[in-house]
């Protein structure tokens, strides 16, 4: 089941550059689920036409407190009553100075003032005019009041110029929507450690070898426990990924690194995922300067790294552990030789020849694969949806052990 299935969410879309942005924002969801259907204020027209949003959400589109051709609902109290959750992305200084003060002169601001759900803000905005004090006191007058804000980024702004106020990236804000609307207490009192991202492992002060993980299934896997309830500890890699919600993230960089915090954080754990991309080779000596080029090229002489999930596997105890087997050949064999050496619970097969799977994806292709015997192939979805299916076959686990 998809994280935001069957919730209904109200896309509110104020007048900025960045209402723009608001299409991929919806498509983010309706991937993850939703039904999302877009009130728009009259400036935000004049950036996106309502038509793109029609098109998309195959939904009419909101955009007058009074229509011509009439209604015999009275709109702003009916999306009022709708949604789930009401989001508004971007947020201009104007509508937010709106909201915290109560007023309401056109169908987005009547419609928030009859909400009867969560609501959720995406500010976006020039620097000076986000750092204005009054500003600032609006937004907090609604954090105050419950209001969740998905605060803005760094970045280029429509100006030309650089600063905060930038709108939260697409991915973000849909994230930001997912942890209101899924959390759940089914993994309350459970500790998860989850690691992600790839190692590196130095040849020289300059260089390292290193592989193409980016850390997306970890990320996923992460975020999702968080959502059920669960206290997660995500050791990560070198990664540019931005750390899940409310999750403790441990930076590591090489093997020795990774397998020092993740031995400390699964000592109280009661499951690990291992979804990290650890190097299996390292350089037999780190030269103490840099390595000069010459004309007769470079072989480096590399040794085994200590594959460290043997020995968690073995003392695990009643606890789980997951593995996850990246292969190009021959991958059930090899995947199912990783299940028993690692003495893994479950191990999760990731074929680097299938499209839609692998490194820097936002996509999977997967077969679970447990130590009963159990085989369970799942055709390409999302991450997110993958690392579902990977914590309902925990849950089912632990019913299982109950």
């Amino acid at each position: 089941m998809m994280p935001l299935q069957d919730k209904r969410i109200l896309l509110g879309v104020s007048g900025g550059i960045a209402a723009y942005k608001a299409v991929e924002i919806m498509r983010g969801l309706q991937r993850l689920g939703a039904e999302v259907r877009v009130a728009m204020t009259a400036v935000a027209r004049k950036f996106v036409q309502p038509l793109t949003f029609e098109a998309l959400s195959h939904h009419r589109v909101y955009t007058e407190l009074f229509p011509d051709e009439g209604d015999p609902n009275v709109v702003h109290v009916m999306l009022g009553g709708w949604p789930d959750l009401m989001l508004i992305a971007p947020a201009t200084a104007n509508l937010i100075g709106k909201m915290a003060n109560g007023l309401a002169d056109d169908l987005l601001t009547c419609a928030l003032l009859a909400a009867r759900c969560p609501v959720m803000l995406a500010p976006a905005m020039e620097s000076h005019m986000y750092a204005h004090p009054a500003v600032q006191r609006n937004l907090q007058r609604l954090g105050e009041t419950g209001c969740r804000i998905v605060p803005p980024e760094e970045g280029a702004l429509a100006s030309g110029a650089s600063g905060v106020g930038r709108l939260a990236e697409p991915a973000r804000v849909v994230a930001a929507v997912a942890q209101t609307l899924c959390r759940t207490d089914a993994f309350s009192g459970r500790r998860i450690v989850v690691t992600a991202g790839r190692t590196e492992e130095d040849i020289d002060p300059v260089r390292f070898i290193t592989n193409r993980s980016t850390g997306k299934m970890g990320y996923a896997v992460a975020r999702q426990a968080r959502l059920r309830g669960a206290e997660v500890v995500l050791v990560s890699g070198p990664s540019h990924l931005p750390p899940p919600p409310d999750v403790a993230v441990v930076p590591v960089r090489t093997v020795a690194d990774m397998r020092r915090e993740t031995v400390k954080a699964f000592d109280r754990a009661d499951a690990l995922v291992m979804t990290a991309a650890v190097l299996d080779f390292r350089a037999r000596e780190i030269a103490a300067s840099k390595i000069k080029k010459t004309g007769g090229g470079l072989v480096l002489d590399l040794v085994t790294t200590e594959d460290f999930l043997v020995d968690l596997g073995a003392g695990k105890g009643d606890r789980t552990v997951v593995g996850f087997a990246m292969e190009t050949e021959n991958g059930p064999a090899n995947a199912t030789k990783k299940l028993v050496e690692k003495h893994l619970d479950l191990i999760v097969l990731n074929d680097l020849t299938v499209e839609g799977a692998g490194f820097g994806v936002d996509t999977n292709v997967v077969t679970m694969i447990d130590s009963d015997g159990g085989v369970r192939p799942l055709p390409r979805m999302s991450k997110l949806a993958v690392a579902d299916h990977i914590l309902d076959w925990i849950a089912e686990r632990w019913q299982r052990q109950a």
